[in-house]
């Protein structure tokens, strides 16, 4: 093993060895708690049990459930051996599971008893399974996730080095397909330090741990506080009005935040009272009113933030209050550049596709090395988001290339392509174009404009009802509008900026 070598298990080791005593985890679900020293304890007995259910370094393991201290064990677990953990959206369909379980082919399965019907139903498609086991304790019907805790002889890691794969991640389904982003330990160990850097994080702290250990804005402010000796209050499912509760008793002093969780929190404070002033630091995506109104309910700060799951969560960072409607500035360990389709970096104030470069990069697609290649054309990290700088550095968000066109709704990726193509299944419709909107509760809301086939008809709530059994429900769109035609370019095709311009804005 090299001299060089670090990953995540080594953190586990360091803080069993620095705060032995110190409370690492509470699961609100159970009331139980593990301190550092505990955790290493139990990770080790995990990481014998995989090993000797057959598990190497390389191989994949899978998870589908919501989060739990078992989940966060596999995570270390998974580091001690040199594997991969293969997290889960847990909100997806049938068919998009399988699809992305099938793309990685895991060697085991870590399942919630909820959906374990779901996975018996795609468990053929999984031919490289070798067995499924109960994420949570003995829940379920698959084989005890006790087995693997029990006593096991003495427990030696495997060799691991920075470059070692730590987590897939799936993307959203970019032409049709999501593609699996390979985040490596030293990605991970580097997006912690970021996030120690800004918010200052000691053992003092408190992170309220209430995004899915499958998002890696979830995954990896979990592990920051962990890092950082931390205490990690861990939501199964999030309730404004628990978290209140949470954050008052336990003196939470971060999260990250999409829309409407923030708004959701201080409504609630609102209507029940309880104590936010600890929460003096939140970073993620929301809106200015209730970022102000966090500001001047706790005192705290919130960090605007630019990045995407294969830069590691992160590129720019910088408080709200710093320059208002920007995305920060770049983070110590990163580089970024605006480039054009020519992949030249744009004068000074002009907008740019956003390419990064440095250790926060993910390792590439799995098993997609034409895509792999596409992105790090160059020597960079095309992210196909566009942005601008001023005159300060601070990155101002400039929506994505049309080629990669998303919407955000709630802090979820969805691409266009992917509803479209789910409608278009629908007997009744003949052409449809879907794209974002100004949406109250999410932030941005899907909408899709249709065009029915002669002698149809069709009523929007069954479109949607339609999309949702299709694909993950987050997915389908909360608007419709039914028209006789879409605008059209010179050449025949769908005029999509027409399309938007006409039938945007907001609902």
């Amino acid at each position: 093993m090299s001299v060089y070598a670090f990953g995540f298990y080594d953190v586990v080791g360091r803080n069993a060895r620095s705060f032995p005593d110190g409370p690492a985890w509470l699961e609100v679900d159970t009331g139980s708690r593990l301190t550092f020293a505990a955790y290493k304890e139990r990770v080790d007995q995990v990481a014998a049990g995989l090993r000797a259910a057959g598990i190497a370094a390389g191989d994949r393991i899978g998870v589908l459930g919501k989060n739990s201290c078992e989940f966060f064990l596999l995570y270390g677990a998974a580091a001690a051996l040199g594997a991969i953990l293969v997290p889960i959206n847990w909100r997806l369909s049938a068919e998009e599971v399988a699809f992305n379980l099938g793309d990685v082919t895991p060697t085991l399965l870590f399942v919630d008893q909820a959906y374990q019907t779901l996975v018996e139903g795609i468990r053929p498609q999984l031919t490289s399974l070798r067995g499924c086991y109960n994420l949570k304790g003995d829940a379920g019907d698959f084989t005890a996730f006790s087995e693997l805790t029990e006593p096991q002889k003495a427990f030696a890691p495997a060799p691991v080095d920075g470059d070692t794969g730590f987590v897939i991640i799936h993307t959203a389904a970019v032409a049709g397909r999501p593609r699996g982003a390979l985040l490596s330990h030293a990605n991970l160990l580097c997006a912690s330090l970021q996030f120690q850097y800004y918010f200052g994080l000691d053992q003092r702290d408190v992170h309220l741990n209430l995004l899915p250990l499958f998002h890696v804005g979830g995954l990896f402010t979990a592990i920051s506080a962990f890092h950082a000796g931390a205490l990690n209050v861990n939501m199964s499912k999030f309730d404004a009005a628990q978290a209140v509760d949470l954050i008052t008793a336990h003196k939470v002093s971060f999260f990250f935040d999409f829309t409407p969780i923030l708004g959701a929190i201080l409504d609630a404070h609102k209507e029940k009272g309880g104590d936010l002033s600890s929460l003096r630091n939140v970073v993620g995506l929301d809106t200015p009113e209730t970022i102000e109104a966090y500001q001047a309910t706790t005192g705290g700060r919130f960090f605007a933030m630019f990045g995407q799951t294969e830069t590691s969560c992160l590129a720019t960072m910088s408080p709200y209050d710093e320059c208002p409607g920007s995305a920060g500035r770049v983070i110590p360990m990163a580089q970024v550049s605006l480039l054009d389709d020519d992949d030249q970096p744009v004068p000074a104030g002009e907008t740019g596709e956003i390419a990064v470069r440095g250790p926060m990069v993910f390792k590439g697609y799995w098993n997609l090395a034409e895509d792999t290649a596409q992105t790090f054309r160059n020597g960079w990290h095309h992210t196909g988001d566009l942005g601008r700088f001023d005159e300060n550095g601070f990155l101002f968000y400039a929506g994505r290339k049309p080629e990669k066109e998303l919407i955000k709704p709630g802090g979820e990726n969805v691409y266009p392509a992917e509803v479209e193509a789910a409608i278009l299944e629908h007997p009744a419709v003949g052409e449809t174009v879907v794209f974002g909107v100004p949406d109250p509760k999410w932030k941005e809301g899907i909408k899709a404009v249709c065009v029915l086939n002669a002698d149809q008809d069709l009523e929007a709530m069954e479109l949607i009802q339609f999309v949702g059994d299709r694909i993950a429900r987050y997915k389908k769109p909360q608007y419709v509008e039914f028209v006789a035609e879409l605008p059209k370019s010179a050449d025949g095709s769908i005029d999509r900026a027409a399309v938007k311009a006409q039938y945007g804005g907001a609902q």
